[in-house]
């Protein structure tokens, strides 16, 4: 038995009680600030309010200020369940409260810009606990399409884990799997990271179609917009397939698990895709995040803010070739420039 850490009580962190529990392991789930009612209703009831679930017996709650006790020093591994722009804070907690190299497994999902190029957040957090204390910590990454509401009631999931250190994404697949829960090694970090991160990016692109098939006028058969989203999914596999290499990961995991996999899901429902939906309807970026999703995280549209200027400045020096990314720019106009979401039709589906 294993002592399992989880930082941050969001769904997806909390769902990971599931697989960690029902291996019979010990199970601390920490809150961030943002997770204190979460935190009190587990405590007090074992109660997930926004999983609408009971969690496992036995899982121990933990409120943000807590994280030193909830470590204890005992913790054979550290889950990282944060939002992406929680991992800061995560680090800090990490960096004041490590004695000795943990391993983590991130759970959080994105991509940094650095130095004219692009880093994974496991190598980002890597080199910032080590540049702060001095401690290189042993990193896994989960990947793929696991929607934390199916996963907190043991519906059939399968994902990737990921590691740059050897035998680390295999011992904790042996940790966590269950007759549910079907992780699977992959030696593909940067490819997985990469999809992880985009897919959210480019469900945005596929979710416009369906914003603009309502605002077609109707037709006699009550033909719907499907052949256009299946366009922009296609353009977005092949994008993400320029992103990956151009990162040193690999095709595979573009079309499997990580990228095909987790994009279709992502575009079934969830912020990203209603952020699309949106756009198709005729808003901008900048009037969707005033209006009807002024209050919500979209982790795609945050992603695409944060990587525009180093994109941008990879495609002007010929480092990612432009043309083969119509759909990245498209998006990324829209995000930054407060453009409308314009589809490049004449650029998709162009193969060499």
């Amino acid at each position: 038995m294993a002592v399992i850490t989880i930082l941050g009580a969001g769904v997806m962190g909390s769902a990971m009680v599931l697989p960690a529990r029902d291996r019979g392991h010990e199970v601390r789930l920490v809150g961030t600030h943002l997770d204190q009612a979460i935190i009190d209703s587990v405590a007090r009831t074992g109660r997930h309010p926004r999983l609408n679930v009971k969690l496992p017996d036995g899982v121990k709650a933990f409120a943000h200020g807590d994280f030193g006790e909830a470590f204890g020093g005992d913790t054979d591994l550290v889950i990282l369940g944060v939002s992406s722009a929680g991992v800061g804070w995560a680090i800090e907690r990490l960096c004041e409260t490590l004695k000795k190299p943990v391993r983590v497994m991130m759970i959080t999902k994105g991509l940094m810009p650095k130095d004219g190029t692009i880093l994974t957040l496991p190598d980002f957090v890597q080199a910032e606990v080590q540049r702060r204390t001095g401690m290189v910590l042993d990193l896994a990454a989960v990947g793929g399409p696991c929607i934390a509401g199916e996963l907190a009631v043991r519906r059939q999931t399968g994902v990737v884990f990921t590691s740059r250190t050897a035998g680390l994404a295999a011992k904790l697949c042996g940790w966590l799997e269950t007759d549910y829960y079907h992780p699977r090694v992959s030696d593909d970090l940067a490819g997985v990271e990469l999809c992880a991160a985009f897919k959210n990016f480019f469900a945005i692109s596929v979710g416009w179609a369906a914003g603009q098939h309502e605002k077609m006028p109707p037709v006699e058969n009550g033909a719907f917009n499907f052949n256009a989203a299946s366009v922009i999914f296609d353009q977005a596999i092949a994008e993400m397939m320029v992103l990956a290499r151009f990162m040193g990961g690999s095709e595979k995991s573009v079309w499997g698990m990580p990228g095909a996999g987790d994009l279709y899901v992502t575009c079934q429902a969830g912020r990203n895709s209603r952020l699309g939906r949106q756009l198709g309807l005729g808003l901008s970026y900048a009037e969707v995040k005033a209006g009807p999703m002024k209050d919500d995280t979209i982790e795609g549209a945050e992603l695409g803010i944060a990587l525009a200027s180093t994109l941008k400045e990879l495609m002007a020096a010929g480092r990612l070739d432009a043309a083969q990314l119509p759909v990245t720019a498209a998006l990324l106009q829209a995000l930054t420039a407060n453009d409308k979401l314009a589809m490049p039709w004449s650029k998709l589906h162009r193969y060499a």
